[in-house]
């Protein structure tokens, strides 16, 4: 978070304050949803998002602005392309144009090219529809200027949206591609430029796998399979909603091959049925088939950074949920992201999965960082292990080695009240292999009937340890298990006086080969 958003916040109440992140971005005072345009440039990292200017409620999309240098610092920036009477600004992309192929930079200062969704409003000639248009910037990100010729790519569709442009290299050519979606068709469509103004028509994919909601925000870019650049494939992330696996919206995604044309998954990312309705009895095994960015409530919208340095892959998501968005109990902003995530792809049978990892480069090493326990190794049984405490200004990240042995389950309680409040409630439980997130008793639940829930995930243990990789900060959980193979997100709420954490294993011992705990301000 900013010092900008630090100085002269508005007064509230102290619980809403109490939430306001340590480590993830959210505007000052106005809400925001989808991370847009991520991008590298100038030494910074570009963060905008859909962002209402005047509210903290969603409407009058317009694309918010921060910067950041290390992923974890974020200074907010005045509103960077406004909706006006004609339009309102909905998700898009931007991109480097190196080579200057739109002409509106030079070959010596490429402009940045964004490539957004028109949602026009009634009385425009456009009305009813969504269409694709661009806005640059010659000035670093900081202003941008709209393109007289708007709209670049329509389809008389009213929910054609969310392009996600790259540059593309390969046997059929040097070019680029969008990738945007039929949203209401659950279809990825996707088209080619040589000059981000004129676009052809390529190929679409989809339905496949959850497909019972809208389609939205697609991204697609290739990962070489455990950093093997002889093995690439292609990964394609789809975010649903509603349908997710555990409610409302969430991000899938397929791995396979792109040849500058069509997308093809791996049979093996093909793992339900398609046209497997939320309301069918047989959706949530179905859904569970499926590959998921994140198996939490609380991670929509991910899409990745353009042009990143040394040819990292880097998402962010929305950390929220389009079941209970508008209501979350915070003012007067409303929303955060998730941390940003470095994405790697594994091997695994015939095709490959992703991990993810939080980005906390340097982490330990910053001012603000402060190991405040080692421990290990022990054995647990029957008593807590109690944890440092929460700090208000900090995040903290816990890390365990853990040998679950006999136990029946094996439990991190966080934020725990001195009241007897539960907390939100971390479980392994080894007969079923499955890690769950349970937030029913973590504080202010009851602003929406939807919100209390336990998120279940399944986890194979690799030669019998569990390895967490826990992201604890004023209102959320994110947890990377298995060196990231498989990730949580929830947001939580805390009552006031909520810092407990502890460590239990019940129903026989546990063996817990090493404990962290860093605070992160």
């Amino acid at each position: 978070m900013s010092s900008s958003v630090d100085a002269a916040l508005p007064e509230t109440a102290p619980a809403t304050t109490g939430w306001r992140p340590a480590l993830h971005y959210t505007a000052r005072d106005t809400w925001l949803n989808d991370p847009n345009g991520l991008v590298y440039f100038g030494g910074q990292y570009h963060l905008f998002y859909q962002n209402n200017p005047f509210g903290n409620v969603w409407g009058n999309m317009s694309w918010g602005h921060a910067t950041s240098r290390d992923l974890l610092h974020w200074t907010e920036h005045p509103v960077a392309i406004a909706c006006d009477q004609r339009e309102d600004i909905f998700s898009g992309s931007v991109v480097v144009d190196h080579g200057n192929t739109s002409g509106f930079g030079t070959a010596g200062s490429p402009a940045l090219v964004a490539v957004y969704t028109s949602a026009f409003k009634a009385g425009s000639e456009h009305a009813g529809t969504q269409a694709q248009s661009l806005a640059f910037s010659t000035d670093g990100g900081m202003t941008w200027n709209k393109y007289a010729g708007n709209p670049v790519l329509t389809r008389n569709s009213a929910h054609f949206r969310d392009p996600k442009v790259f540059r593309y290299e390969g046997d059929t050519g040097t070019y680029w591609v969008m990738a945007a979606v039929e949203a209401q068709h659950q279809t990825v469509v996707l088209y080619r430029s040589e000059d981000l103004k004129a676009w052809d028509y390529l190929s679409d994919f989809g339905p496949a796998n959850a497909d019972a909601g809208e389609w939205e925000c697609p991204d697609l870019f290739p990962l070489a399979v455990d950093d093997d650049p002889e093995n690439t494939k292609w990964v394609l992330i789809v975010n649903v909603n509603p349908g997710a696996v555990a409610g409302g919206s969430g991000g899938q995604y397929f791995v396979g091959h792109f040849d500058g044309v069509r997308f093809v998954p791996d049979a093996a990312s093909l793992a339900a049925p398609a046209g497997v309705s939320a309301l069918d009895d047989a959706a949530p095994a179905a859904l569970r088939r499926c590959l998921w960015l994140d198996w939490g409530r609380d991670c929509y919208a991910s899409v990745s950074f353009s042009n990143a340095p040394d040819g990292r892959r880097i998402i962010i998501g929305w950390m929220n949920n389009w079941d209970y968005a508008n209501q979350l109990p915070t003012a007067p902003w409303r929303s955060s992201m998730t941390l940003a995530r470095e994405l790697r792809l594994t091997a695994e049978g015939d095709s490959a999965r992703l991990v993810q990892q939080p980005v906390l480069d340097g982490s330990s090493g910053h001012p603000g960082a402060n190991n405040i326990l080692r421990s290990g190794p022990f054995e647990l049984e029957g008593t807590a292990f109690r944890l440092p405490d929460a700090v208000s200004d900090s995040a903290q990240v816990i890390e365990a080695d853990i040998l679950p042995g006999n136990a029946e389950q094996v439990s991190f309680h966080l934020l725990e009240s001195e009241d007897g409040c539960a907390g939100t409630v971390l479980t392994y439980t080894p007969r079923s292999a499955e890690l769950t997130l349970d937030r029913r008793q973590s504080g202010n639940t009851g602003f929406h009937a939807k919100f209390p829930s336990a998120e279940a995930a399944p986890l194979i243990l690799a030669d019998g340890v569990l390895k967490l990789r826990i992201v604890v900060d004023h209102c959320s959980v994110e947890v990377f298990a298995q060196d990231g193979t498989v990730v949580l997100t929830d947001l939580v709420f805390p009552l006031p006086g909520q810092p407990g954490n502890r460590l239990t294993a019940t129903g026989g011992p546990a063996s817990v080969r090493s404990l962290t705990v860093t605070a992160l301000r």
